[in-house]
């Protein structure tokens, strides 16, 4: 379990600054402090979403956000499936699912507490985040059969790297 930020000062903020630009270079959309090895509840997200579908325009654009202490206040009844990834399990995803909307609430690098109900994406890479400061990963939501085919697959990519 991950300890709460007392305060937001200059440390923290270059934790923030850190993790984005650690999640930016591994393709990722989300993480979490102690994906870095921070027991701290950090959490950087940032959906890259595209500016238009146009193709000719395929950048995403940035805008990571910084959530410092999130906490889920509630959840939806209704469900969502995605396909999940982890940078903590790297090139291995499954179908997870979640609840697909929630109420989070958390500081931001200002200080100032916010509040939101999320959905979709966004809902999903929350959830997915929190879990990591909670000590959850995302194959703790798969079937153990899945979830074991998932490791070798892991395990033999590891082994053929070395």
């Amino acid at each position: 379990m991950c300890e709460p930020v007392a305060t937001i000062d200059d440390e923290v903020r270059q934790l923030v600054s850190d993790m984005t630009e650690t999640m930016y270079a591994a393709h990722g959309i989300g993480l979490a402090a102690i994906q870095v090895g921070v027991a701290r509840r950090v959490v950087v997200i940032d959906l890259q979403e595209r500016e238009s579908e146009d193709e000719e325009k395929p950048e995403a654009v940035r805008n990571p956000r910084a959530y410092i202490n999130p906490e889920i206040l509630s959840v939806s009844d209704e469900y969502s499936r995605y396909q999940e990834g982890c940078l903590s399990i790297p090139e291995q995803y499954a179908e997870v699912e979640r609840p697909a909307r929630c109420r989070v609430t958390w500081l931001g690098l200002d200080g100032e507490r916010h509040e939101e109900e999320m959905d979709g994406l966004l809902a999903t890479c929350m959830q997915h985040e929190i879990d990591h400061l909670n000590g959850v990963l995302f194959i703790d939501h798969i079937t153990r059969l899945k979830r074991d085919m998932l490791l070798k697959k892991l395990a033999k990519a590891r082994k053929n790297a070395a």
